[in-house]
């Protein structure tokens, strides 16, 4: 039952934890590793634009530290605003991974807020999906969008919980359950998680897992923060399952039986 209770399936392919982690933003790859190893993360999600996994021949690479046949290694487009950008980024991951097919797609529209683009999210992930990829979507918490994403053929969904790297949680959570509610494919919560109750409440409102980088690499310390976060995981995903009690406004129910007491 633990396995089935945190195994999450993403293009049929089975994963034990519900937690995706980034690799930026870490003093050094082997921070990176240490702090991947104690989240418990399978995916880790790799800025193609950012980060060097061999399209830098001679300088350091990160799947030395982080192997492909340990971690499923998942491209992104960091750091691109067009939808042809995007296209050819996640066509050099490919390539650079041998043919890898699962990616995270994000088209940005504005380099302050990096708030998603989402018409060119949309051109970017019909021609991806048409090309064979398996594209995870980093979206708008909008549900009428993330359907239309659902509908091109994308793997899963990603909606913003806040800005990416403002740590300030869950701000529309009605958004996330309208979304949860309309679609099949698993939906994360992307972006804005600053701390565990934030992954938890995440779980809790029934989203299929979270994705993180800054709430664990800018943490003053990101290993017990990694740590952390699996944990918040897994307690929200149970909350879920068990069904929380209804909630009473106006209304108290004691703990303790009412009646048989002495005295009484």
């Amino acid at each position: 039952m633990d396995s089935e209770m945190h195994s999450l399936t993403i293009a049929g392919k089975i994963y034990r934890s519900r937690l995706l982690v980034g690799t930026g933003k870490y003093r050094d790859f082997a921070e990176t590793r240490a702090a991947i190893d104690a989240s418990g993360a399978q995916i880790v999600t790799v800025a193609i634009r950012r980060v060097n996994i061999g399209q830098n021949p001679g300088e350091p690479n990160l799947l030395d530290a982080l192997p492909p046949s340990r971690f499923t290694i998942l491209p992104n487009t960091a750091g691109c605003y067009t939808a042809e950008d995007a296209v050819r980024t996640l066509r050099l991951g490919r390539e650079l991974l041998d043919g890898h097919a699962l990616c995270k797609l994000e088209v940005l529209g504005d380099a302050d807020n990096l708030f998603p683009n989402m018409p060119e999210t949309l051109k970017a992930a019909e021609i991806l999906v048409k090309d064979g990829f398996q594209v995870m979507v980093y979206c708008a918490d909008d549900p009428i969008q993330a359907k239309m994403l659902e509908d091109i053929g994308c793997v899963a969904v990603m909606p913003l919980a806040s800005l990416i790297g403002s740590g300030m949680g869950i701000v529309n959570p009605w958004n996330l359950r309208l979304i949860i509610d309309a679609l099949k494919v698993p939906v994360l919560v992307d972006a804005g998680v600053g701390t565990a109750s934030d992954a938890a409440e995440a779980m809790e409102l029934g989203c299929d897992g979270v994705l993180m980088n800054t709430a664990i690499a800018h943490a003053k310390n990101p290993l017990l923060m990694a740590s952390a976060m699996k944990k918040a995981v897994e307690a929200g995903r149970e909350a879920f399952l068990a069904w929380r009690m209804a909630r009473k406004y106006y209304s108290a129910d004691p703990s303790s039986p009412t009646s048989g007491l002495i005295g009484s």
